[in-house]
């Protein structure tokens, strides 16, 4: 072979080598991750209950795997901007996203567009607690148990009861809507989009009950300014102990209506970081101290699950809840 022709040909292979390797993925094994920070996105402001656990794990997470791992605040778009965002990160296990039950398994019930795909864009690490609701009165309404206010929502006639919650479309709305349905009462639904005015409205009488978040009506419901008249979970809480779940309440035997917590990767991520971020993060939340921490903030820590049985729930929910909003006529919003 003359020495152009061979020359061309070793060239040639040398430019489809550089090609095909520019365009496989690197090779990735657990033990090269994380090259960087690890960002954590989470869709909701700084203090509140997912936030504060959130960075929790993330500090055991930190040490883990050798390098800072960062809480990033992107709340907006009924908290579905976070889980958009994160959906068009690199998927190399650096931009994790934390989520709760609507946005991760029926988005399309809260809002009009969602620009994700919450099954085909996400594969999740880690769902590590249950966030169940509380309903809760003024302590001094003369309400004393759900029965109490059903009877009274009943006998309202022209002015019907008031209740609060985040927002229409939200998972308290929806649950409580499902309530007003399963035991024929009337009430009428105030929507907020601040926790904080919502307990304060409480308080002042301004509505007469909310299906609140757990954590943000934990100290008064302690302090004995509001009255938790049942919770959502399917057994009482040890920070709240003397509200009745709600199938105690009215005899509802397997009620349960809670919302989770969920940390998710970008789902191109490659198998063995997924598998390490796993791994770390069943040994993180099977801690006592972990445990000890969501149970004191009014929520219930869980068990590891493997990612099977993690895809399989969040279908299952997606059932549930999107069935819920159809059947009660609820309409996206924005």
């Amino acid at each position: 072979m003359p020495s152009s022709t061979l020359t061309r040909t070793l060239w040639n292979a040398a430019l489809a080598i550089a090609f095909a390797a520019a365009a496989s993925p690197p090779s990735v094994h657990a033990q090269d991750y994380p090259t960087k920070n690890i960002t954590i996105v989470v869709p909701l402001v700084a203090g509140t209950g997912m936030d504060t656990i959130a960075r929790t794990y993330a500090d055991s997470l930190s040490k883990a795997l050798g390098k800072p791992v960062v809480v990033e605040n992107q709340p907006g778009a009924t908290l579905t901007l976070a889980a958009q965002n994160v959906a068009k990160a690199a998927p190399d296990g650096h931009t994790l996203l934390v989520s709760a039950t609507l946005q991760m398994s029926a988005p399309q019930v809260l809002v009009k567009k969602v620009n994700y795909d919450p099954d085909k864009d996400f594969v999740p690490i880690s769902i590590y607690l249950t966030s169940p609701f509380v309903l809760i009165v003024n302590a001094s309404s003369g309400i004393g148990s759900l029965r109490d206010l059903i009877d009274r929502a009943k006998a309202s006639g022209a002015a019907p009861l008031t209740y609060a919650t985040s927002g229409t479309g939200s998972f308290p709305h929806l649950v409580m809507e499902v309530m007003k349905r399963d035991h024929g009462f009337p009430a009428n639904h105030v929507p907020y989009r601040n926790s904080g005015q919502i307990i304060s409205d409480v308080l002042g009488g301004h509505v007469a009950a909310s299906m609140s978040e757990t954590g943000a009506a934990l100290g008064l419901v302690q302090e004995g300014k509001l009255k938790a008249l049942a919770i959502t979970s399917a057994a009482r809480i040890p920070s709240m102990p003397d509200a009745p779940t709600v199938a105690e309440a009215v005899n509802q035997p397997g009620y349960e209506a809670v919302s989770w917590h969920i940390l998710a990767a970008p789902a191109a991520t490659p198998q063995p970081v997924v598998d390490r971020l796993v791994a770390e993060m069943a040994r993180i939340t099977a801690d006592t101290e972990f445990r000890k921490r969501v149970s004191t903030a009014g929520l219930i820590p869980r068990a590891p699950m493997s990612a099977g049985e993690m895809q399989a729930y969040v279908k299952s929910e997606r059932v549930r809840w999107s069935g819920w909003a159809k059947t009660l006529g609820i309409e996206p919003q924005q």
